[in-house]
């Protein structure tokens, strides 16, 4: 068997790299297991000495999905809990159950507007993962508010009024888009 060197991408072996190595899956499955690789995802698993980056897992396992929600509110400073699972949105019609089955909160939006606000931003660990931009984060936060706590939600809408870097202008566009532009005047004219 071929020694596996270059096989590690962002601390992540992927049985679908062996094939261009010139490994077998055979060979591939066998340095896993001589190695007590620890099976993350399918297809992909991590040394036991390595600390796993979760996000760019759930990243390149759904490499189309933008990091969302309870993730986004929380790498904004818009609340101050860590969430207890990482969210995702894909567009309707995307089969998530494995994600799902894995943990993953998983949204899901119209094909034509997945992308609308979605910017690359670098996590904890220096990977780069698609994640929706502040405003967009708000109006999903205000389109799902029956699934967040009240209190979740009423500190995120404060902290992002404080805000020096909010754009108003880019989240009432945001807000027209996806129909929330009512709620999301009402919520400001308390707020404010």
């Amino acid at each position: 068997m071929r020694k596996m060197t270059l096989d590690r991408v962002e601390g992540i072996l992927e049985v679908s790299k062996s094939k261009e190595l010139s490994i077998s899956r055979e060979g591939f499955y066998k340095y896993v297991k001589a190695n007590e690789y620890e099976k993350v995802g399918p297809g992909m698993y991590v040394s036991p000495n390595e600390i796993v980056d979760k996000l760019w897992i759930l990243h390149k396992r759904c490499p189309g999905g933008v990091v969302s929600h309870d993730e986004a509110l929380y790498y904004y400073n818009l609340i101050d809990r860590e969430p207890l699972s990482y969210t995702i949105t894909v567009y309707s019609g995307y089969n998530a159950t494995k994600l799902i089955k894995s943990g993953y909160k998983v949204y899901y939006v119209k094909k034509e507007y997945l992308y609308l606000g979605k910017i690359e931003v670098v996590d904890n660990f220096g990977n780069t993962i698609p994640m929706y931009d502040l405003e967009r984060t708000i109006v999903d936060l205000i389109r799902n508010r029956s699934k967040f706590e009240i209190q979740d939600f009423a500190t995120a809408i404060k902290a992002y009024i404080k805000r020096k870097d909010k754009n108003l202008i880019r989240l009432f566009e945001y807000a027209k888009v996806f129909k929330v532009e009512k709620l999301l005047r009402m919520y400001m004219e308390v707020l404010l």
